[in-house]
């Protein structure tokens, strides 16, 4: 073996024995993964990966996603190793409390950490978001002579990854693309949590993905540098396939005892395993977490390199801001993250009309009066643009050959369209939205939860919001949905009432920290008059008083989001007729009020006013808290069912008398408990 040789294979044992110690210290983790895949790792981060370990943030760095999660002593390792802000304190720290090498990567928490990953399949469906938002920006801003987007996205994933559906639903789109940018590396190694792969996975994954369109490459030896780095040349010398790097390893790679083991996947080596896996591969016992110093040194080239990457990088977007500075300029606000001054100038106002319109179309006008001014908003819908009204019109598609297009086709593949929506929040510059039918988002909900755990700015367009989906029946009417969106922390819920609360709503959805939900339902829905109710800019605060029913404290408090307002508002007037003040709080956003201070909560919601109605065309679980013990909620708590939408409003007491009825008798409950 020769020098260079020797100095590879001093590396790559450097990764395994420093992630197996990591687990074993922890007494918990998954070290077979990073010791198997430890070769394919090194030749990428040393070879090929161009990062500036000085600025994890460099605008035109590579993207890399480590899917198969789970292997995160792998990631943390090259993370130190190659110079980030991540001292070997920091691996010793592994899965603690409040340390930032969490048992899965979490973005935010760890410098270098492109993506929080865990959930299987998850990494490399969020990579082709990033593929996308790399092909759209280099679209929109490249010129002749100036590649300011120049960069690749590289993925490492296992059999659990190609396992999940979501990978494929993402990965067909990509070849449908042509993202030939993105680079999957597939840590072959036939073991899965129970078993030895052969027990639920037998198709032959590579073609599965040729008939995605794909370049699949074949690595028959992980441990063979060469083939690595010529299969690694060969994806980037593939500009419209995505490539998909077959690499047959071994889990475990270098213990005696439980190399190509399934106990190699979970659990760590135990003390005396650790100790014969280091005398296998010629390591010292002493001192732990011992990192040669021809290694370390080796690794670290990885800083000088970064920083000439991004020094020549400036220096040509220095030339470009010369040559372009009005792009220049642009660029700037959109990797800012800023939104452009008078963004909502064109913003339609609409005036008041009894017949209405549908929060939908208002959406739609919205996202069309926006679109000349953020010009890297962009989005689509699992193939419902039209119902959903989320196209931008004389925007094209986004499309393989024409990435500058902005409305993105992502067919029928709702959990795809989450997973794409957060690689591309990931990779900064731009503002993607995705659209469905809310009894959709079932199907959506695992990228949705990470988007909110990552703080992205997501927006969804979720329409047919309720059992007014009429004649389509319970399996598209949703009734838990929107119980089962409020509970996720860090996701926004705004459900408004009308086109201008809609407006509203999409500000917000703009302005605020995180991913937003936008509930719409199908059918149109009155345009309140402002100069008899209160300013739609109370959406923003998440509830407020429509009408003050009278100057004094009122009797009751009828509480309703969406369609259900007009319903409150048309009661409240036939209340005041038998002598009852109700007031009529439009409640769209529960995580906008509860960030409002105690003393607004009193003014909408006077703490004396006993006698509360909630009016939601959804299961009543969680308006408790604002109506209270002596409240009513007028709710469904059952699956819906096929009529027409006026039969079902009825059937289920989502109707004007009704919640008369109810605020009378929760009016008379007050009385009688004083």
């Amino acid at each position: 073996m020769n020098n260079v040789n020797q100095l590879d294979q001093l590396c790559i044992n450097t990764i395994r024995v420093l992630a197996a110690e990591v687990v074993e210290k922890a007494k918990s983790g998954h070290p077979g993964m990073p010791m198997g895949s430890a070769p394919m790792a090194y030749v990428l981060w040393t070879k090929f990966l161009r990062h500036n370990p000085t600025n994890p943030s460099w605008t035109d760095r590579d993207r890399f996603v480590l899917s198969a999660g789970h292997g995160s002593a792998l990631l943390y390792a090259l993370l130190h190793l190659t110079g980030y802000d991540l001292p070997l304190e920091d691996l010793k720290e592994f899965r603690q409390w409040g340390s930032r090498t969490p048992g899965h990567p979490e973005y935010g928490q760890t410098p270098g950490v492109e993506v929080t990953t865990g959930p299987l399949g998850q990494g490399l469906s969020s990579a082709v978001g990033m593929a996308m938002a790399e092909c759209f920006l280099a679209a929109h801003f490249n010129r002749p002579g100036f590649n300011i987007v120049d960069h690749y996205t590289y993925v490492i994933s296992g059999d659990g990854d190609l396992m999940e559906g979501v990978t494929s639903e993402a990965a067909s789109l990509a070849g449908h693309l042509k993202l030939g940018r993105l680079i999957c590396l597939y840590d072959d190694n036939h073991i899965m949590n129970e078993g030895d792969t052969g027990l639920a996975f037998t198709e032959d994954r590579g073609k599965r993905f040729e008939a995605y369109g794909w370049q699949v490459l074949r690595v028959e030896d992980g441990n063979d540098i060469a083939a690595l780095e010529a299969a690694l040349e060969a994806a980037l010398a593939e500009k419209e396939k995505p490539s998909l790097i077959m690499v047959r390893t071994y889990i475990g790679f270098g213990s005696p005892h439980k190399q190509g083991q399934v106990v190699a996947h979970g659990e760590p080596l135990g003390a005396e395993e650790l100790k014969l896996t280091k005398e296998n591969l010629g390591w010292p016992q002493e001192p732990p977490f011992y990192i040669p110093d021809q290694s370390l040194d080796h690794f670290r080239q990885a800083v000088e390199k970064g920083r000439s990457l991004e020094a020549n990088w400036q220096d040509l977007f220095d030339s470009y801001t010369k040559s372009f500075p009005a792009l220049a300029q642009e660029f700037h606000q959109w990797t800012s993250g800023r939104l452009p001054a008078g963004w909502d100038r064109n913003v339609p106002v609409f005036s008041p009309n009894e017949k209405g319109m549908a929060t939908r179309d208002a959406s739609g006008e919205f996202i069309n009066a926006v679109s000349g001014s953020l010009s890297n908003l962009l989005g689509g819908s699992a193939d419902l643009g039209p119902s959903n009204r989320t196209i931008i019109k004389g925007a094209g598609d986004f499309a393989a050959g024409h990435y500058q297009g902005r409305n993105l086709r992502f067919g029928v593949r709702e959990h795809g369209m989450g997973s794409i929506l957060n690689g591309m929040a990931l990779h900064g510059g731009l503002i993607p939205y995705g659209a469905t039918f809310l009894a959709f988002t079932d199907y959506m909900r695992p990228p949705m939860r990470l988007s909110a755990m990552m703080g992205l700015k997501v927006i969804y367009v979720f329409t047919h919001d309720s059992i007014a989906v009429g004649e389509d029946g319970p399996t598209h009417q949703p009734v838990e949905h929107l119980a089962s969106l409020r509970i996720i922390p860090g996701l926004t819920v705004i459900r408004p009432a009308d086109a201008n609360e809609t407006n509203e709503a999409w500000r917000a959805a703009l302005t605020v920290k995180g991913p937003v939900a936008l509930i719409l339902p199908s059918q149109k829905l009155p345009v309140l008059d402002r100069q008899k109710f209160a300013a739609a800019g109370g959406l923003s605060r998440g509830a407020y008083t429509l009408n003050q029913a009278g100057n004094s404290t009122p009797d009751a408090i009828i509480l309703a989001s969406g369609s259900e307002v007009h319903l409150a508002l048309q009661a409240a007037e036939r209340l005041q007729k038998t002598g009852v003040a109700a007031r009529v709080v439009s409640m769209p956003s529960w995580e906008l009020f509860e960030q409002q201070p105690q003393e607004y909560h009193q003014a909408v919601l006077p703490p004396q006013v006993k006698a509360r109605v909630a009016v939601e065309a959804g299961i009543s679980q969680g308006w408790h808290r604002y109506t209270g013990a002596s409240g009513e909620i007028i709710s469904i708590d059952r699956f819906g069912a096929s009529a027409p939408a006026d039969t079902l409003f009825e059937k289920f007491g989502f109707t004007v008398e009704n919640i008369v009825e109810k605020t009378l008798k929760a009016v008379q409950a007050c009385k009688n408990a004083v």
